[in-house]
């Protein structure tokens, strides 16, 4: 193809996925707006340092995302699919800059959840066993039924977004299936989340808390 029929066809492609881009721009701005139910279960999960609960997740920050990584109590390994999940993941200094903090929750007993992360080589994200609480299943990740054929022997994988408000948790979001693909950058993370990237241009409820872009984030470990 000659070089300016090639140059139309890519400008053509570029108006495409700039439409696209001030959509998912839009989608986000409803996600912000979208309603918040209070969390009140007394949910405990074992971590490395003992049990915690769902507000000790937050390390005391505003945000919370829990990905639900399949891991069922009787599995010697993780699911492959949630490992590329969190192969994606990146250093957290940047959502945390956001007040936003990041954790794996799966039902497997911690001691495999470590194993696990040993051999993967994860260092960058906290993981936690809520196998002594009905947090998956109250989340709708978890069935406790292997012979369900829509679930990989009764756990499903997915992503959950919380909002504290001192002592109060809220769900604010989910998603799961095909959604999760949407996961892989520090701003996909933080577009998922109430307060957004926390940016003047974006489009959201009056009062959020906003910077103008780019002035708020640093290398990892100049924050």
């Amino acid at each position: 193809m000659p070089q300016d029929e090639w140059q139309i066809a890519l400008e053509r492609q570029i108006e495409r996925e700039k439409a696209a881009t001030r959509e998912r721009d839009a989608l986000n701005a409803a996600r912000r707006r979208l309603p918040m139910v209070e969390v009140d279960a007394a949910y405990v999960f074992d971590g490395p340092d003992g049990e915690v609960t769902l507000l000790d997740l937050f390390e005391g920050r505003r945000q919370l995302i829990v990905y639900h990584f399949m891991f069922g109590p009787d599995w010697e390994a993780g699911c492959d699919g949630c490992s590329w999940v969190v192969d994606a993941m990146t250093h957290p200094a940047h959502l945390h800059a956001r007040d936003t903090s990041i954790v794996l929750v799966s039902r497997a007993p911690l001691p495999k959840l470590e194993r696990y992360r040993e051999r993967m080589g994860w260092r960058h994200v906290a993981w936690y066993s809520s196998g002594g609480s009905t947090f998956n299943v109250d989340m709708g990740v978890s069935t406790g039924d292997v012979s369900d054929p829509t679930t990989d022997r009764g756990e499903r994988h997915g992503v959950s977004v919380f909002l504290r408000d001192g002592a109060r948790v809220f769900r604010t979001y989910f998603t799961g299936r095909r959604g999760v693909e949407y996961l892989g950058s520090l701003w996909t993370y933080l577009d998922l989340t109430p307060y957004g990237r926390q940016e003047t241009w974006e489009e959201s409820p009056e009062g959020w808390p906003q910077t103008e872009p780019y002035v708020w984030n640093r290398r990892h470990d100049e924050y």
